[in-house]
């Protein structure tokens, strides 16, 4: 197949999981890459584009109870107690991301941000075509959420100096694999911003 444009039709911004604790010293329960708040800094300049150009924008969060009844598994493999409500690093980013309350807001409960929740009801009503991701972890969250809108038949792009793994490893594991199942979805922060403008540019 040739390559698609990189935004193709009405475009959606989904900052998955950037939370307090991105810029916090203790990252308790998931371990990160060296320079993951440095990634979700970065991320703000997309958040900001996005905005400056009037795409949509979601701001996902994980988010448990303190009973823990809601981890499930999550707790098998590497991770530890993460994302529990009431907790410092739980709430997303608003003042960090420059959150709007204009904005769109999607707890949820799992790794992918279409499992369990209403993404796909308010994805239909955005009529998205075109998901562009930030945030973490690139080999979780961000990876798994990707997989789903790939399955859904979106376009995805994911913004590699703005989304964080756990490791350097398997952040590029991700990104590869990622690329594997659309080619083109690898995007730098500065190419997806200066795509959002032209995008803007375009359908004006």
């Amino acid at each position: 197949m040739p390559r698609q444009p990189t935004l193709v039709g009405n475009t959606v911004l989904l900052v998955i999981d950037i939370q307090k604790s991105a810029f916090m010293d203790v990252k308790a329960g998931i371990p990160v890459m060296p320079g993951y708040a440095d990634n979700m800094r970065r991320a703000r300049r997309v958040v900001d584009a996005a905005h400056a150009a009037g795409l949509p924008v979601i701001f996902i969060q994980e988010i448990h109870r303190r009973d823990m009844v809601d981890y499930g598994r999550e707790l098998d493999g590497s991770e530890g107690i993460h994302c529990m409500e009431g907790e410092p690093g739980t709430p997303v980013a608003k003042e960090e991301m420059g959150m709007r309350p204009t904005d769109y807001y999607l707890p949820k409960r799992r790794y992918s941000a279409f499992f369990g929740t209403e993404m796909e009801i308010l994805l239909k009503g955005l009529k998205a075509e075109t998901l562009v991701m930030v945030g973490g972890m690139t080999d979780v969250c961000v990876h798994y959420t990707f997989a789903d809108a790939h399955q859904h038949d979106y376009y995805c792009r994911v913004v590699s100096d703005s989304v964080g793994g756990t490791s350097p490893e398997t952040h590029e594991a991700s990104l590869n694999a990622m690329e594997y199942l659309q080619e083109g979805a690898n995007q730098t922060t500065e190419e997806i911003v200066t795509a959002i403008s032209a995008h803007r540019a375009a359908a004006a």
